[in-house]
Parts: structure tokens; C-alpha cells; sequence
């Protein structure tokens, strides 16, 4: 941190509520005003973050959020106009939480403008080399801001507590597109420069930015697709459904609120399948299967705008508020447009997930199994788990069947309605669930069981049952290749990305002959499909199939989705040999993982020693 303007270099421990040291309940932040240059050659971000505030208690100071800024100087603003620049303080440095940029105010200060800039190493921001990207011509920029990263690059008030509109202009290389969570634009400008505007308060997590060479195509009346150009027919294709799903989910719980919905498909290096940022999905390319097999994540990240960017969690203990609706909403969405059946084998390999995860916190973390997680102290990444995402949507889908799709429709459309653009807890929703919908029927209470749900670890004995015809034709194939040991035995014929998922993850302790069988007949060492290329290296390690060993490595070389790398890298790390093999692959393979998903490996690496 610079320290400048006569600022105390050891300034005291702040108070941290919520992962957050801004004193949002004093003083909040309604509107941001940004002005960003984007420096490819430094990989920094240079501009000035103007905050518009509310002192509702009178406070002499705004505390913000930072962590690896550069703080240049700072200005405040009064009703008037007038403006002046003051003394700042830095508080003490934290790994996870980073420091507070501590701003001495007056009772009549409507606003506050940090100049400042980023570092390289900021983790919310990764800076991709042209031989990084798909077209392998231009530089690529996008950010992850969710859970406390936003302060990597913007100093603001970095909770989902706090939701502000924002507006921003940014400057970038005259040959490459600026888009953000916000109204964005279908073609590149001549010079740059890009002016954005997002009319909807939204938290922290939900800024966004990425710069890049990319081009627009519509899909409908209100979504398209943004892609880098070699990219872009291919994205166009996968997602040809996106706006009947927009469609089916407004039919379904009301209308959608932030105007356009698009998607902007990003060099593989991106952290996580998706994120729902505002007006902008972020999206991996791993999705691209070219059977439009895995579009269940656009289905995810579009129910994301009813559930977390409408209605959002306020505290990182209550992220099943977000996860779990919307995976229960992207089921809904999907069967909506796919059938029942469909529907319904997507659900039971949610169940799957579900259940691998559950044995191995409850053997290592049983109080991560609930619903409603204490996160004090610790990173709120370590609640992104299936127990969020499945646990909460098998509690709402337990909820459905016990009060019926009728009233529980009725209750959710209310629900997003009456939330709208603000937040809620765990505590606060029960209250709503009981008094608008539970207290309806003496025996729906006593049947939901919610206290269990949300408070208990494991899985309550009411957990809905799911049953997959299709899912059944894979594990009597299975039982079959048992009996004989035959790969011809193991039917594939009308096979989706689901039904090879379940396949593999359902076969057990194969021979060496039993592997290289499989793989002549299936060609699955080095397919195209990341989800399944995920599975069969997960299944080559644990079999010790060796011929897989190469492909595997350019597989953990070329995505950085973090779904994928952790299964392949927690079986290597089963063995000494794995270990060594796990190690190596991470050397030449870091630099091109996100922050996110590196600093993960590291920790498994770490611990595995």
C-alpha cells in the first residue's frame, strides 16, 4: 500500500463484520462513479473510484475496503460542490481480508473520490497473453469478483449487504471491447473508450469488467452472445435455447428485471463454470460441448437474476440463499424447456455430488454440511461447496413436495417480489417462509422440518428421492459389465454428456486391460467434452491407467475451471507418485489458472505434504 497525505503507516486493527472492515451501517455508499484505464503492458488498472454516501448516523469517517491497491490520494465533496483532499489511513494487512482505507469525513460529505491503482498480482483481475485466449492474436482482461474480491480493484464497500448503481468509463486499447455488468455495447469503438451504466443497485460481488477482442451476435428479443471471434459461431449454435429459457423463467417466477441477458464466453482460464454478473454472464468455453448437452449452466447463471443478483444473501453464512434457489430455479427452467425426464437426470447427478461431498466433510468438517455455515474468520470461498447448491435445492424441492407446486409457485413469485433489490438472511427468510406460506397448514411446518435442514449436519430423512429412467439404463449396464467384465456389455448408444458422467462415476476398481478396452472403444482419452474428460482422468488416476497420464496433463494444462482440476488433482495426490506428478503438472500449469482456482491447488499441495 502507498501510504500518502501524512498517513500512519501501522494504523489500528479494524472491526471486521460481515468479511468486511467498511462501516456500512454508519455511512453507506448508494452510487459508484468510475474511470478506469486498462494498462495491458503493466497489467494495472489506473482511475478514480467516486462514491456517493449517506452519513445516516453522523460518523466522521468512511471506512472502505482495499487489498494490493495503490492509494494515490483522496478527495471529499460536500453538498455544495466543494471539494478538498484529506489525510487517509491504511489499517493493518490481512491475507484474506486485506486493509482498511480508513477516510476522514464531515457531516455534510456526499461524496468521496480514491484515485488509485492495481497491481499485477491483484486476484480478482487475470491479464491473459494472446497465446492464452482462443484466437491466440490479442490480450485478454476479465475479472472474478465474487466473494471479497471486488476490493482487489475497486476500494468500495465490499459486502453483499451494501447494493449502489453505478456508472463507469473505462479506456482501453482502441482495437479491443470494454464490457462490464452493466448496459453494454454491441460493437468495438474507434477509440477506446466505453461509457457504462447499471440503473439497478447491485453488491460488490456483481462488478465486473473484461476487455478483450471479442464480437456480438443476437439471439432474441433482449440476449446475445459475446465471444472472441473464433469462438463466436460455435458459442452462437450451443446457446441457439437462450432466450426460451429467458422466457420459461419469467413465466415461471416473474418478470426479468435488468433489461438484456447475455452471455460473454471467456478464454478457458476462467475460474468457475459461470457467474451471474448483471446484464452479463460470464461463461466458460468448456461448456461448448456441440450438442448443446451442457446448457444447463446458462439455465443456472439467467435464474441467478431472480435469485442472488434480486434477491441477495446478506451475509457470506447465508450463500445457500443464493445457491440453493438457483439451482432448484435452473431445474425448473430446464424441465420447463427439456421434459421431466431430463430434468430429472440432471437432478439425480446433483443428488450424486451431493452425496460424495457430504462424506468427505463429514468426515473432515461435519459442521460444513450445514445449510447456514459459520464463517467467522475464515474464507468465504470455503463455502462454495455442493452443500449450498444441492443441499439447499433438495431442501426447496422437499418444500415443493410437501406443500405442492401450486402454492409453492405462488410463494417463490412473492417471494422475489417482495425482496426485490435487497437482501435477506437465513433468519429473515424462515420468518417469511412461516408466515406466508407454512402457517397455511399445522402439519406443512411440522413436515418442511426446516430447523434440521438449515441447522443440522447431513441430510435429513425427508430428502426427496429422485428417479432417473435414463440414469437406471446406466447403472443396469454397469451391473451388467460386473457380471462379465465386458466393455462390449456397456450399451452407449443414444448416450448424452449425462448419462457417460454416470457411467464413469459408477465404475469401480477396473484391470489395466479393462481401461485400455474402454478407452479403444469409447475414445475417451483426449475427447473434446471437458465434463467427461474430467471424469475418465479422474478414473484413469485412481486405475492407474497410465496411457491416459499425457492427455491428462495438456487437459490440466489448457482449462482452469476449478470444477475440473480439483478431482484430477485430489486423486493424484492419493499416492507419493501422484504427488510428484501433481506438483510438476501445477509448476508449468499455474501461470495459467486463475488466482482463484490456484490458490486452492497450492492449499492442496500444501496439505498434502
Amino acid at each position: 500500500m502507498v501510504m500518502a497525505c501524512g498517513t500512519r503507516k501501522n494504523a489500528e486493527k479494524m472491526k471486521v463484520e460481515n468479511h468486511s472492515y467498511s462501516n456500512y451501517k454508519e455511512v453507506s455508499v448508494s452510487h459508484l462513479n468510475l474511470s478506469l484505464k486498462v494498462d495491458f503492458n503493466k497489467k494495472e488498472l489506473w482511475g478514480t473510484s467516486t462514491l456517493t454516501i449517506k452519513n445516516n448516523s453522523g460518523a466522521n469517517k468512511l471506512i472502505l475496503d482495499t487489498r494490493t491497491l495503490k492509494v494515490d490520494h483522496v478527495a471529499i465533496t460536500d453538498a455544495d460542490g466543494k471539494s478538498k483532499e484529506v489525510t487517509f489511513e491504511m489499517g493493518a494487512t490481512d491475507s484474506i481480508l486485506g486493509a482498511a482505507l480508513i477516510i476522514p469525513i464531515e457531516k455534510n460529505t456526499t461524496s468521496v473520490s480514491v484515485a488509485y491503482h492495481t497491481l499485477p498480482e491483484s486476484e480478482a483481475l487475470q491479464w491473459l497473453s494472446p497465446e492464452q485466449t482462443h484466437d491466440k492474436k490479442n490480450p485478454f482482461l476479465f475479472s472474478q469478483s465474487q466473494a471479497i474480491l471486488a476490493r482487489t480493484w475497486i476500494p468500495l464497500q465490499d459486502c453483499p449487504a451494501v447494493r449502489f448503481t453505478y456508472e463507469a468509463k473505462v479506456e482501453v486499447p482502441p482495437h479491443l471491447m470494454a464490457l462490464m455488468s452493466a448496459e453494454n455495447p454491441s460493437a468495438k469503438s474507434k477509440d477506446g473508450k466505453y461509457n457504462f451504466r447499471q440503473t439497478k443497485p447491485i453488491p460488490s460481488y456483481l462488478m465486473a469488467l473484461a476487455v478483450g477482442d471479442v464480437e456480438f451476435k443476437s439471439l432474441g428479443r433482449n440476449s446475445g452472445v459475446y465471444a472472441e471471434p473464433g469462438m463466436l459461431a460455435k458459442s452462437v449454435n450451443e446457446f441457439v435455447d437462450m432466450q426460451s429459457m429467458i422466457d420459461s423463467a419469467e413465466a415461471l417466477y416473474g418478470p426479468y428485471a435488468w433489461g438484456r441477458y447475455d452471455v460473454l464466453v471467456l478464454p478457458p482460464s476462467f475460474p468457475f463454470g459461470g457467474m451471474e454478473n448483471p446484464c452479463l454472464t460470464f461463461a466458460t468455453p468448456t461448456i461448448i460441448a456441440g450438442d448443446r448437452s451442457l446448457v444447463s449452466l446458462i439455465a443456472h447463471e439467467l435464474a441467478h437474476s431472480w435469485s442472488g443478483n434480486l434477491v441477495t444473501n446478506e451475509t457470506w453464512s447465508d450463500f445457500w440463499l443464493n445457491e440453493g434457489f438457483t439451482v432448484y430455479f435452473e431445474q425448473r427452467i430446464m424441465e420447463k424447456i427439456y421434459g421431466r425426464d431430463y430434468a430429472e437426470m440432471l437432478t439425480a447427478l446433483g443428488r450424486g455430488e451431493l452425496q460424495h461431498s457430504l462424506d468427505d466433510l463429514m468426515k473432515e468438517a461435519p459442521d460444513d454440511t450445514k445449510l447456514y455455515l459459520n464463517l467467522d474468520g475464515r474464507n468465504p470461498d470455503d463455502g462454495v461447496t455442493d452443500i449450498a447448491y444441492e443441499k439447499g435445492r433438495f431442501f426447496l424441492r422437499s418444500i415443493e413436495e410437501v406443500v405442492g407446486r401450486t402454492e409453492w409457485d405462488a410463494f417463490l413469485r412473492s417471494y422475489f417480489s417482495t425482496h426485490a433489490f435487497g437482501t435477506t438472511n437465513t433468519k429473515n427468510f424462515i420468518a417469511y417462509l412461516n408466515e406466508k406460506l407454512l402457517s397455511k397448514n399445522p402439519e406443512w411446518n411440522k413436515a418442511v422440518n426446516t430447523d434440521e435442514w438449515i441447522f443440522k449436519t447431513g441430510l435429513p430423512a425427508n430428502c426427496p428421492v429422485v428417479n432417473s429412467k435414463e440414469l437406471q439404463r446406466v447403472e443396469e449396464a454397469v451391473a451388467k459389465f460386473e457380471k462379465s467384465r465386458k466393455v462390449a456389455d456397456i450399451q452407449t448408444k443414444g448416450y448424452t454428456t449425462h448419462h457417460w458422467l454416470h457411467l464413469l462415476r459408477n465404475l469401480k476398481s477396473l484391470k489395466q486391460e479393462e481401461m485400455a478396452a474402454m478407452d479403444k472403444e469409447f475414445k475417451l482419452t483426449g475427447i473434446g467434452n471437458s465434463e467427461i474428460a474430467c471424469d475418465w482422468y479422474r478414473l484413469s488416476v485412481e486405475n492407474g491407467y497410465e496411457a491416459a497420464y499425457s492427455e491428462m496433463e495438456k487437459f490440466l494444462n489448457s482449462v482452469g475451471r476449478r470444477k475440473f482440476l480439483l478431482p484430477i488433482y485430489k486423486a493424484l495426490l492419493k499416492t507419493p507418485e501422484g504427488k510428484k506428478r501433481a506438483e510438476a503438472i501445477f509448476k508449468s500449469a499455474e501461470k495459467g489458472y486463475h488466482a482463484v482456482a490456484a490458490g486452492t491447488i497450492r492449499d492442496m499441495l500444501k496439505e498434502a505434504k
